[in-house]
């Protein structure tokens, strides 16, 4: 826990928390000393629809909540149908009665995008099923989410909306991004949070759209065949173990606990409302409020690719 638990008290709903930034923000919230709400498809009981394969759950998030000194919550929602999350809205409301944070983190195309050499492609060479589903993923979860949890929220000033996303509004206007689907999704939740703003704003809450930099999530460590503990071996030529060479942006990576203290700050600060309806990065946000990466570093990884 942050040796001040200046989270203490404050309900957080972290949608999309099984993995990646989610797990990320869930886990940083829980070190300041939230009860976090993790929710997501992937469960000890099952996927739950999920288009991923993989072993990370959201029992195992909320564990890692407990164990940095919050209260970890799992409850398994597929944001893209409306009575589960109607079902969320209500079980919060029965058991917590309110949302201080609602992170609308939900992604779960990192497949469908596809790897580096699917990338920037014309919609006509692009599977147009995947691609809509993409931006299903990607936009509808939001807005579905939001529909439904945004009224705990309203209901006491002083609330806070994060929408994540990849690349901020400036940068995205200036640089096309993987695909048209994956452009129209990272976009489109950017300007959410300036539209979602201008509608909390009466009901005094802030809503910020935040983008990590180079995040080392599960899959981007098993990409390049490293863990947490030697991602660093990414970086060298000719590696020994012959697993694949990172680029050298790399060196800048974060974790996703890094952007997590980055929402943790905000939901922490008295004066957030400097953020309203504003898109910012991780490094935006360290640079503000002075935060290390777990490891102590201050990478900054989207400035680099600036």
């Amino acid at each position: 826990m942050s040796s001040d638990a200046a989270l203490t008290g404050r309900i957080a709903v972290v949608a999309g928390a099984t993995r990646g930034a989610g797990r990320g923000i869930a886990a940083a919230l829980g070190e300041a000393g939230a009860t976090v709400i993790c929710t997501g498809r992937s469960s000890v009981t099952g996927r739950g629809g999920s288009d991923y394969d993989r072993p990370e759950t959201i029992e195992g998030t909320a564990a890692l909540v407990d164990d940095l000194g919050g209260t970890g919550v799992a409850i398994q929602v597929d944001h893209l149908d409306l009575e589960q999350v109607r079902g969320l809205a209500d079980r919060i409301r029965s058991e917590f009665g309110h949302i201080d944070v609602l992170v609308n983190d939900i992604w779960g195309a990192e497949i469908l995008k596809g790897e580096p050499p699917q990338w920037n492609r014309p919609i006509w060479e692009l599977d147009i099923a995947d691609g809509l589903r993409i931006l299903r993923l990607g936009i509808d979860t939001h807005l579905i989410t939001s529909h439904a949890l945004l009224p705990l929220m309203v209901e006491r000033p002083g609330g806070l909306l994060v929408e994540m996303t990849d690349g901020t509004a400036e940068y995205n206007a200036a640089n096309y991004r993987i695909s048209v689907f994956y452009d129209a999704v990272k976009s489109a939740v950017n300007r959410m949070a300036f539209a979602l703003g201008h509608e909390l704003t009466p009901y005094g809450a802030t809503a910020v759209a935040v983008t990590p930099g180079w995040m080392r999530s599960e899959i981007m460590l098993e990409h390049f065949g490293v863990t947490e503990e030697n991602w660093q071996l990414a970086l060298e030529d000719d590696r020994p173990d012959g697993g694949p060479t990172a680029p050298p942006g790399f060196a800048e990576s974060e974790t996703p606990r890094y952007v997590g203290r980055a929402i943790a700050a905000i939901a922490a600060d008295e004066d957030r409302s400097r953020w309203h309806q504003r898109s910012v990065s991780a490094g935006d946000l360290a640079r503000a409020y002075g935060f290390v990466d777990v490891d102590g570093r201050q990478p900054d990884a989207w400035a680099h690719m600036e």
